[in-house]
């Protein structure tokens, strides 16, 4: 990712740049704002982080997103979710301009994306595939489950899923008997927000499994899955913290380079 900064500086005369839009004063979201602007400045690229108090209307927030879209020096920028509940979230998105949408999560990127067309893919489900890749293992004609149905995670990689020619399933808090489906399954995401909802006895021997959830039990962070114990049956399991959360830092620095080096010089 450095040596592509480097490039584009002197392509462009200027670092890749990055924005962030925060709009209140959840920790959560401070600390994830952190590290992207952590690791994108340690990648070579110019960051900006414009921040809102909490109170603000959707008015404030849309005006934040314009300024955003009309900086020549941001390359592609994210508001960083969730929103306060007096924010309309889905106005927000629509505004954001699709060639800076560096989340994926404007409505054309989405649509494109799940009709196999292109678009920035969201950066998490972009993430994901990236770990399935380096395991190694063609994804044709395995069956996938996907636990949790957000249009940030769920959606769109179980359409990037089908892309790869697996059979997928996506499962979600109306799905009875998770437990069979699961246990079918040769690959397993789960994004659903439940410490521990999957347990290792569920899974099928030499699964691979993809832990998107990030949950506060006390003082520490846990997945979706029950780690222990699903280390011991699969092939391949990312840890939480330190496994899905990284690549997804990760993939929004390379959607910036992309939608950067995608203008003209």
């Amino acid at each position: 990712m450095e040596e592509r900064a480097r490039l584009f500086v002197q392509k462009h005369g200027r670092k890749p740049g990055l924005g962030v839009l925060l709009v209140g004063d959840d920790a959560a979201s401070h600390v994830y704002v952190n590290n992207k602007m952590r690791a994108a400045e340690g990648a070579g690229f110019y960051s900006r982080t414009d921040r809102l108090a909490a109170s603000s209307s959707t008015d404030d927030v849309l005006c934040a997103v314009d300024a955003l879209n009309d900086d020549p020096n941001i390359d592609g920028f994210i508001v960083q979710l969730p929103l306060p509940s007096q924010v309309n979230t889905q106005a927000v998105l629509l505004r954001i301009d699709v060639k800076k949408d560096a989340d994926g999560l404007h409505p054309t990127n989405l649509g494109a994306v799940l009709m196999g067309q292109g678009g920035v893919q969201p950066c998490t489900p972009r993430g994901c595939m990236r770990l399935l890749a380096e395991t190694g293992i063609a994804l044709r004609g395995k069956k996938a489950v996907v636990i949790g149905r957000s249009h940030i995670v769920g959606r769109p990689i179980a359409a990037m899923l089908l892309d790869a020619d697996a059979t997928v399933t996506l499962c979600h808090s109306r799905t009875q008997d998770l437990a069979t489906e699961v246990a079918m399954a040769d690959v397993v995401i789960a994004a659903v927000g439940r410490p521990g909802l999957v347990r290792g006895e569920w899974l099928k021997p030499g699964a691979i499994v993809i832990d998107v959830g990030i949950n506060r039990v006390g003082d520490k962070l846990c997945g979706d899955v029950d780690f222990e114990s699903a280390s011991q049956r699969a092939s391949f399991i990312t840890p939480v913290p330190g496994g899905v959360g990284p690549m997804t830092i990760a993939m929004l620095l390379q959607n910036t380079l992309e939608l950067g080096e995608s203008k003209a010089p």
